[in-house]
């Protein structure tokens, strides 16, 4: 019998890894005999580096670089084990990590001058050491800079009227006049850069980047209005760059242009990257669908189930891969909403909650993981029951 684990993490409490070891103690108190395959997985968003150099055996690369605020701050990526390299060396970087607004208290926030410039420096080290993929999860920014900063870092040069050099955060952009391309990293183009987008809000206007994402960076309504203004001339005067020897499309409508405060325009503009959805993404590269083959049971879950794990989620992520081969599915959840009964008609088999009783937040996550073994050992003894019947 072969049983493949396949969980995001339980925010707040446990990375994906140890909610697959938990599963799997828990299943092997009562199915000893059993084949266990742990691939912890990830959205896209937060812990998708740390679940996918789990599952690949890869390594987390620590260095230090400038934060939102322009002071140093610790950041990491990860690099891809080597089963998982093909012909290329892949490395995953999420944005938040050197760019997130975790870096930044709350009585800081202001997107009118945070910059990217750190996540240009973890995708320069990471081009530094051979690297020919990067992996990029979008999500959790403090910035509203459309990439600027990720650009600088990386040797682009974004001049004012002056030709002098721009400053950094996303008001500076009112002021950008020209951009030069003579001194971008000379491995970009030796890279292919693949970016986990789930948002498809445009660059400017009502549902961009600036009007959506920038009130819980700390922008207020005037701030709003002079921020969609500097990334709409930031939008122009990149369509009139020569870039790889042509101008390049306009994709300020693009879908996703407006995610992590334009840096999905940044991205597709400087990087020539493919904004996909993360869970795809992730799927693809941890092979999933090669390694549930032959399995009789796939387990997943995440922190909450509700009707939101739907779209894009990576329950049903796993759930669309395995139902493919014909593989019951189970999902766990810390918690399952009153709406997660929809997700019984999208293929999966069966949703259990292991918190057992009402109980403050702060003792729920302490308890994670008793209460992940503990539930887990009970639905392996109803799985059991199954077989024998």
């Amino acid at each position: 019998m072969k049983i493949v684990i396949a969980p995001d993490s339980f925010k707040e409490s446990l990375s994906a890894m140890e909610v697959a070891k938990e599963i799997e103690r828990g299943f092997k108190s009562v199915l000893p005999n059993a084949e266990y395959l742990k691939l912890p997985v990830a959205d896209g968003g937060e812990g998708t580096v740390q679940s996918m150099v789990d599952a690949t055996k890869g390594a987390i690369i620590e260095l230090d670089v400038i934060g939102p605020l322009g002071n140093r701050v610790a950041a990491h990526y990860g690099i891809l084990g080597d089963e998982y390299q093909s012909d290329r060396k892949t490395a995953i970087i999420e944005m938040a990590a050197a760019s997130g607004l975790h870096h930044v208290s709350v009585e800081k926030r202001d997107p009118c001058i945070t910059t990217s410039y750190g996540t240009g420096q973890l995708i320069c080290d990471a081009l530094n050491r051979g690297i020919t993929r990067i992996l990029i999860g979008l999500g959790g920014s403090a910035t509203n800079d459309g990439g600027a900063g990720m650009a600088q870092a990386l040797g682009i040069h974004l001049l004012d009227s002056s030709g002098k050099a721009l400053g950094v955060g996303g008001s500076a952009l009112s002021e950008l006049h020209s951009i030069e391309m003579k001194d971008l990293h000379p491995l970009i183009q030796q890279c292919e850069f693949i970016v986990a987008c789930d948002v498809d809000n445009p660059l400017c206007g009502d549902k961009g980047a600036s009007a959506i994402f920038g009130p819980q960076k700390g922008a207020t309504p005037e701030m709003i209005s002079r921020l969609d203004a500097a990334l709409s001339r930031y939008a122009d005067i990149i369509a009139q760059t020569p870039i790889r020897n042509s101008k390049i499309e306009d994709n300020r409508n693009t879908p996703g242009a407006g995610a992590a405060g334009g840096m999905g325009l940044g991205v597709m503009a400087f990087l020539n990257a493919t904004l996909r959805a993360g869970i795809d993404i992730v799927m693809e590269t941890v092979k999933l669908d090669e390694k549930i083959q032959g399995a009789d049971l796939v387990i997943t879950g995440e922190g909450k189930l509700d009707s939101q794990t739907l779209h894009g989620k990576t329950p049903m992520g796993v759930t669309r891969v395995a139902n493919v081969q014909g593989i019951p599915v189970i999902a766990i959840a810390g918690c399952v909403s009153d709406d997660a009964n929809v997700l019984l008609e999208h293929g999966i088999s069966a949703i259990f909650s292991i918190t057992p009783r009402a109980l403050p937040l702060k003792e729920v996550l302490a308890n994670a993981k008793h209460n992940l073994f503990s539930a887990s050992q009970n639905i392996a003894a109803l799985y059991a029951m199954k077989i024998k019947a």
